[in-house]
């Protein structure tokens, strides 16, 4: 598997490289080359896993075993995911006659600790193997900004940057920004 721009200005790039690339130096976003087929009997298989389970069957089909093997993967996956309060992760829960997936389960109650938690493993499994640092900067307005923090607080080889306006954030995504004491962690 292969990831290219979405504007084509690019070199095709291994998982690892997109994944510290971010955006492509042409200003495109970067994609799969292709979209993996995912066959009825696998939906099948995959109906009862768990959320860690399903998360790495899905993620092998982007992932070759020659950049993260399938163990280290499952390892990565739920190292993130056992921040989140619910056992499931994210619950499907039936509200009046529709289903609601609960995204707020994890350490800063936004939806985006679902991505940020695994993204800060990733980036710390991937620049340990390769002896490389990466300095990551961010500018938010609120619950961005706390779950970029809460996912790469601590991790080796990672330093975070996170710019918010003052008095322009809730008081409690302010806290959760500022209280943040990791030595990798600073807010602007």
């Amino acid at each position: 598997m292969k990831y290219i721009s979405t504007r084509g200005g690019i070199l095709p790039l291994s998982f690892e490289d997109a994944v510290l690339t971010g955006l492509a130096d042409d200003g495109g976003l970067i994609v799969p080359e292709q979209v993996p087929t995912v066959t009825r009997e696998e939906m099948m298989k995959w109906r009862h896993l768990s959320f860690v389970d399903l998360s790495v069957e899905i993620m092998t089909k982007y992932i070759p075993d020659a950049e993260i093997p399938k163990s280290d993967l499952h390892d990565l996956v739920s190292r993130s995911m056992s921040s989140f309060s619910h056992p499931s992760i994210t619950p499907l829960v039936r509200v009046g006659g529709v289903y609601v997936l609960e995204l707020f389960h994890g350490p800063t109650f936004a939806f985006k600790d679902v991505a940020l938690q695994f993204l800060g493993n990733l980036f710390e499994h991937i620049l340990k193997k390769r002896n490389e640092h990466i300095n990551v900067v961010g500018a938010t307005s609120g619950d961005t900004g706390s779950a970029a923090i809460y996912g790469l607080r601590g991790k080796e080889n990672v330093r975070v940057f996170i710019l918010f306006p003052k008095d322009r954030v809730s008081p409690i995504q302010e806290l959760q920004m500022t209280s943040v004491h990791d030595e990798n962690v600073h807010c602007l």
